[in-house]
């Protein structure tokens, strides 16, 4: 009972997120590589926690509080998020399957959620069945939302290096890695700084605070979630000359007017446009379009036209 209820929101979490993958489901062996990825991270996190454990304890061992404070927000987070992250780079940063920007949203979570899963268990076996509740609705939906956030802005980062915009990259990039860091790290500085203080006022001022950031982080990653999926656009890599009129939603040949018989979206021999009926102008910035995003700039197709 204690192993299903450790798994259960896990389980619920990952069928959620694979569910708003609307465009094009990723194979189903990538995500369960990334789990156990993911799973594998709680090693190298355990390690570089008991070091860090060690270390604060000599130099800050006469105040506890800053020591909490300092072991969330300078080992723990980084420790667990740096290794997701590390785990979600190498595993899909140039996979052939990394083409929408949901995309990144999937990974970060089936990498964090397998993380979760391991320390879940741990937890609930250790401490039982009011830990496994508990956790049910804070930490596992906790690492979840991290991961939401690192995935936002991974794909903004893939999407800045394909257009070679190398600010948006690197801004993106460095962004993926510290937002999830530092959410996290004062997602558990509150919690352990008031387990550490002895005073119950602080104690309690402490568990409200992080009752409201709970809340608040889980709104907006829930909102971030249905927009991403909702607005979710292409990530290709464009030719040296962008072609803004794709060809993937029209295959086979067509007969130009000149005579050619051709299967290219412009006429090789007179340069006439392959006769299409499902073409739109891009609201954002007027330019012709016959997929499900603008190939100029990535905004998604009204659903109008």
């Amino acid at each position: 009972m204690l192993f299903a209820l450790a798994l259960i929101p896990v389980i619920f979490l990952l069928i959620f997120i694979y569910c708003k993958d609307k465009n094009e489901k990723e194979p189903k062996g990538l995500l369960i590589g990334l789990f156990f990825a993911g799973m594998a991270t709680i090693i190298s996190a355990m390690i570089i926690e008991l070091i860090g454990q060690v270390i604060l304890e000599l130099i800050f061992y006469y105040y506890p509080v800053l020591q909490a404070l300092l072991m969330a927000m300078l080992v723990v987070a980084p420790a667990e998020e740096l290794g997701k992250f590390l785990v979600l780079w190498l595993i899909t940063w140039k996979n052939k399957h990394f083409d929408y920007s949901y995309d990144a949203i999937v990974y970060a979570v089936f990498v964090s959620l397998g993380f979760a899963a391991f320390e879940n268990v741990g937890y609930v076996f250790s401490r039982g069945l009011g830990t496994a509740i508990i956790r049910m609705f804070t930490a596992v939906p906790g690492h979840a939302c991290w991961a939401v956030l690192m995935g936002f802005f991974y794909s903004k980062a893939k999407y800045g290096q394909v257009t070679k915009n190398k600010k948006a990259y690197h801004w993106n990039f460095a962004l993926a890695m510290l937002v999830p860091i530092l959410l996290h790290g004062v997602y558990d500085g509150i919690l352990m700084a008031g387990q550490a203080a002895d005073n119950d006022i602080i104690t309690v001022l402490s568990v409200l605070a992080w009752i409201i950031l709970v809340i608040a982080v889980f709104i907006v990653c829930t909102i971030l979630v249905h927009k991403a999926s909702k607005n979710d656009y292409c990530i290709m890599v464009l030719p040296e000359n962008v072609e803004t009129v794709y060809r993937p939603s029209i295959v086979g040949t067509w007969n130009c007017a000149c005579g050619k018989v051709n299967n290219f979206n412009f006429c090789p021999s007179c340069g006439s446009k392959r006769p299409i009926d499902n073409s739109w102008n891009c609201p954002s910035c007027g330019t012709l379009c016959s997929f499900k995003f603008c190939g100029n700039c990535g905004f998604p197709k009204p659903i109008n036209t």
